[in-house]
């Protein structure tokens, strides 16, 4: 059986590998994709396994003097960026169920104490957003009116909540943000949130996708306590870097 499903394997395929091959080996490969959006230009992926791709646009590939048939490695890649001016946004890591994962999260029952929250809850999610810090609820992006929000509960009161939005229109993925509010952390709020938010994403045909920050240790221990797996690192060009012309 795969690892993961067919839904991951194919969207960060036609990510990475969809365009003109200009180089590849057993490890690392480099695509030219003309279609990649501005926010897009350059991205890489380094896979759990270790396998690397970088994809970008022509013209980041004319900039940089990338072109078929050159000898190139991840550091000459990365060097390439560095004398272009390219500077990454920074990686994220990314996290889904395994197959085997997936079929033991939809066997499970939801906790008495977990809900799916709805527009009329914003009352209690008010009240769980002020209790909450501007850092974590930036880090977090937990919002009430995105596509699914589901809640834990301590005697009444919104401890924590997870929620997901579609993360492109034409794949089936949800991507998901967590709080938990720091005084209720430890106590499996976040993990059981988590499962049951994934679970319901599972229900309506989505693949959910957990990405945290290298740095973030809590935020990777939750994942793996969650029940979901690295998948890889990816990062993609920084929003307000300067692009040197290549001479």
């Amino acid at each position: 059986m795969p690892l993961f499903s067919q839904t991951i394997t194919d969207f960060w395929e036609s990510q990475f590998l969809n365009g003109d091959i200009i180089y590849n080996d057993k490890t690392f490969t480099v695509t030219i994709n003309h279609d990649l959006s501005e926010d897009s230009r350059v991205m890489v992926l380094e896979t759990a396994d270790g396998r690397v791709m970088a994809v970008l646009t022509s013209e980041m590939a004319e900039k940089l003097d990338l072109f078929r048939g050159q000898e190139l490695s991840e550091l000459n890649f990365h060097q390439k960026l560095n004398e272009g001016g390219v500077t990454l946004h920074g990686a994220d890591y990314l996290f889904y169920f395994s197959e085997a994962e997936k079929n033991a999260l939809l066997q499970e029952n939801q906790e008495g104490t977990l809900r799916q929250l709805t527009e009329q809850d914003d009352a209690i999610f008010s009240a769980f957003e002020s209790s909450a810090s501007e850092q974590d609820l930036d880090d977090a992006y937990v919002e009430l009116d995105h596509w699914a929000v589901f809640g834990s509960f301590e005697q009444n009161r919104l401890v924590c909540a997870a929620s997901m939005y579609p993360w492109g229109e034409d794949v089936q993925i949800a991507d998901l943000g967590v709080l938990t509010l720091s005084a209720y952390r430890g106590k499996g709020h976040a993990r059981k949130v988590v499962r049951s938010i994934c679970k319901y994403a599972y229900e309506q045909g989505y693949e959910p996708q957990y990405r945290c920050q290298l740095d973030n240790e809590a935020s990777r221990f939750l994942a793996k306590a969650a029940g979901l797996t690295l998948f890889g690192k990816w990062d993609v060009i920084s929003p307000d870097c300067t692009i040197r012309e290549s001479k």
